[in-house]
């Protein structure tokens, strides 16, 4: 018997075809980025803590986390007796997977974009907020009351920082008239949001350090009170997963934010993906440095430079931006 395929069908299954293959791109570059973020990770600290860091595997230990990789896959995988097995499982391949979305309507380039959606941004903030849920089921599935506090606290600052982050980024759709990443990006051709937007660009620099539990606001894995926070019943693979997602979820917070207020691929002579790229590690660089230089907050400060801080100023900048566009009208 012979199958026989429409000129339709195979369009879609060449279109489909291609859509995996983006995938199967963007999943080797982002494994291969957060590799290297980490190696940078360990450089940064080192040289702020006045040392070397990572020498000894490889070129100025260029390699060590390959190796770290190698071993978390050879470790064994230790289940708690107490544990919820289904939300235990599934929980770091949430998290990943909340962390890797985005990734799809993030451009680049100007035509290096896996999906130019029309309501990109959208997308993006809807996709990236369920890594929460995954953090929750981790802390909830361990079994372990330090961990579900820890993923209590992960929740309510992940999702009270998620509303100056959001507010912060509607003064950018209020000045350009669209949600499409791309069209936000050549928006600012003559000059870049994070200068006539800096209010906004600094709560949302702020907020996405919040949204990605990095110092000084990582209260849901500290360890002076919480062991490891929300994974401590984690092992092997499965903790490497929160590590990838952590990581993935930088690069994702740094390329919105290049978009949104740096001009994205914008720059002379050299390639945008280039300028791109440059910019997203440069404020990944940024995030480092201030993990290494500032004291953790404790949860009732960080609760309250939420609400009646960031909250209360993103209002007020969207309040400005509407009367400067009602002036220049």
């Amino acid at each position: 018997m012979i199958f026989k395929i429409s000129p339709e069908n195979w369009a879609f299954l060449i279109e489909f075809a291609w859509l995996c293959a983006k995938a199967a791109g963007l999943l080797g570059f982002v494994s291969l980025s957060v590799m290297f973020l980490i190696w940078w990770e360990r450089k940064v600290s080192a040289h702020i803590q006045s040392r070397l860091g990572p020498m000894r595997v490889g070129w100025h230990g260029a390699l060590q986390t390959i190796a770290d990789t190698l071993k978390l896959l050879l470790k064994e995988n230790i289940v708690a007796k107490d544990t919820d097995k289904i939300s235990f499982w599934l929980a770091p391949l949430v998290s990943f997977v909340a962390a890797f979305l985005p990734f799809a309507a993030i451009p680049f380039a100007k035509n290096l974009v896996v999906q130019d959606f029309g309501l990109g941004l959208l997308y993006i903030f809807a996709v990236s907020s369920l890594g929460v849920i995954g953090v929750f089921m981790a802390g909830w599935g361990s079994g372990n009351k330090y961990s579900l506090l820890g993923a209590m606290r992960a929740s309510a600052q992940i999702i009270s920082y998620e509303i100056p982050l959001v507010l912060s980024v509607l003064s950018i759709v209020m000045l350009t008239g669209s949600l499409n990443m791309v069209k936000i990006v050549e928006a600012q051709g003559r000059m870049w949001f994070a200068f006539s937007q800096p209010i906004a660009f600094l709560i949302y620099f702020i907020s996405a350090l919040a949204e990605t539990n990095r110092a000084p606001f990582d209260i849901s894995e500290a360890e002076s009170e919480l062991v490891a926070g929300f994974h401590t019943e984690y092992s092997g693979m499965k903790f490497s997963m929160f590590f990838l997602a952590e990581y993935t979820n930088m690069f994702v917070v740094s390329a919105i934010a290049a978009a949104l207020f740096l001009g994205g691929w914008q720059g002379p002579f050299l390639p945008g993906i280039f300028w791109f790229l440059a910019k997203v590690y440069f404020i990944i660089f940024l995030m480092m440095w201030i993990r290494w230089t500032f004291p953790r907050f404790r949860v009732d400060q960080l609760m309250n430079f939420a609400w009646k801080f960031l909250v209360p100023l993103a209002f007020l900048n969207i309040l400005a931006t509407a009367l400067f566009l009602v002036v220049k009208k």
